[in-house]
């Protein structure tokens, strides 16, 4: 099995708010270098980061997570052990260009399973355009093949790409259960039906969010149906830049090209909303 990330405690299992260095941008961003940066972004409430300097994490007391690439069978393991070796906690991971064949799909999905579970290390993959989750079906396919794979949900590849409201979201979510199952680790990225990552003010009046709102609950109660004492999910925010075709640009009353938002205030926005749908889960499932 792939194991859910763990904090070696007796906790109850929660949900831990981290942040993608990617999302490290803004007005309001937090500046300097080392130890005092890393001081300061754990200061505003984020509790790891993805993408850091593990050294810095562990001085500082974040905890740290990886991520990587891998196209063919028998590249995972070298990673995984690496992962391990220096301290990482869970990694997530973009698999193939997603123009595999359905033999090759499910050889690259085992292999990571057999490596995860062979160095103890959530190895979680990626929904993400252009690779092998690119498409809804195939990865709830994938589910069936391969019940023990287990996914870093970045739904906003998916509720753009495949423009999830057009022909009923209601649909699509319930056709997602599968995935939600086996979500256990969060990139924070919310997008409406045009455009992959939009500022979203204050996270309220926007379908699209609310959208957002009822995946991210999902995926929290396919987590907790199966948490042990001291597992966590992490939730972060990866809100990247214009460079690369994501943060939407502006023109502001200078004349001035500027980012439509501020990526770290809308980062510690996210982080609160991931919060809410947790508990939102719970509740669900106490319920019952």
């Amino acid at each position: 099995m792939v194991p859910n990330t763990n904090d070696g405690t007796q906790a109850e299992p929660y949900l831990r708010t981290d942040l993608n260095m990617g999302s490290l941008a803004g007005p309001s961003a937090p500046t300097g270098e080392g130890k005092e940066l890393y001081q300061a972004i754990k200061d505003a409430g984020f509790k790891g980061l993805q993408g850091g300097d593990i050294a810095l994490c562990k001085e500082v007391g974040l905890g740290c997570t990886a991520g990587g690439r891998i196209n063919e069978v028998g590249e995972i393991d070298e990673q995984a052990q690496r992962w391990v070796d220096e301290g990482y906690e869970a990694s997530t991971l973009h698999v193939g260009w997603g123009l595999e064949d359905n033999d090759k799909v499910l050889a690259l999905v085992e292999d990571i399973c057999k490596a995860s579970e062979k160095h103890n290390i959530g190895i979680y993959i990626e929904t993400h355009r252009a690779t092998i989750t690119q498409d809804i079906w195939r990865s709830v396919w994938i589910t069936e093949q391969i019940p023990d794979v287990r996914f870093n949900a970045d739904f906003s590849h998916w509720y753009t790409g495949l423009e999830m409201v057009y022909g009923g979201i209601d649909m699509k979510m319930d056709f997602m259960a599968p995935i939600f199952d086996r979500v256990r680790f969060f990139h924070g990225r919310i997008g409406n039906p045009g455009n992959i990552q939009v500022d979203i003010g204050d996270g309220t009046g926007r379908e699209y969010v609310d959208h957002f709102r009822e995946m991210w609950t999902r995926s929290c109660e396919g987590f907790l149906k199966t948490a042990q004492p001291g597992d966590f999910i992490s939730f972060n925010p990866e809100l990247l830049a214009p460079e690369i075709y994501y943060a939407r640009t502006i023109t502001d009353a200078d004349g001035n090209t500027v980012e439509e938002g501020d990526r770290w205030q809308q980062s510690i926005l996210y982080s609160q909303i991931a919060l809410e749908c947790f508990e939102a889960a719970k509740s669900r499932l106490a319920a019952v």
